[in-house]
């Protein structure tokens, strides 16, 4: 059986901890689209969407059946549209399992077209999160260890650190 899959987000911007889970769930689905949001209605967001769009393109180019865009309204209409069998939503915590489970729900009452599945981040990641990074970044701290060189410069010159 062959199942596409899309893993949606912000990514403001695309950690290391992104990229890590992508890699794990290209190996599970034929294709899995990134698919990065103009807006959430609630978030504000550091980079612009072009900006977010190109800085995952970068980061996620080695990997073959992956592809990156962006989209903008609904998450379910995305992959409807798309074909997308599967919405892939990591569970970094206990605290992000009733948000995504409220989103799987509303997503599942939308259109029964599309499934929901959670992974977890692995260990080394589980506490990255694009707020913290870019904290960190603002702060002055290092932030090599979260992100891909590529992101850090990104990231560096937008908080005026380079």
């Amino acid at each position: 059986m062959s199942i596409s899959a899309m893993y949606p987000g912000t990514f403001d911007p695309i950690t290391l901890g992104h990229e890590d889970f992508v890699r794990r769930a290209s190996k599970l689905y034929e294709k899995v689209v990134v698919a990065v949001a103009a807006d959430t209605g609630t978030k504000r967001t550091m980079f612009s969407f072009e900006e977010r769009v190109e800085l995952a393109k970068e980061a996620l180019q080695d990997v073959a059946n992956v592809e990156v865009t962006g989209y903008k309204g609904l998450t379910i209409d995305f992959a409807v549209e798309n074909d997308l069998a599967v919405i892939v939503r990591g569970l970094r915590a206990v605290s992000d399992f009733e948000y995504e489970f409220q989103l799987a729900s509303m997503n599942r009452v939308l259109t029964q077209e599309v499934e929901t599945a959670f992974l977890t981040p692995t260990d080394k990641y589980t506490f990255i999160s694009s707020t913290l990074v870019r904290e960190v970044a603002q702060l002055g701290g290092d932030v090599t260890e979260f992100v891909s060189p590529e992101v850090k410069v990104a990231l560096l010159k937008k908080v005026g650190r380079a």
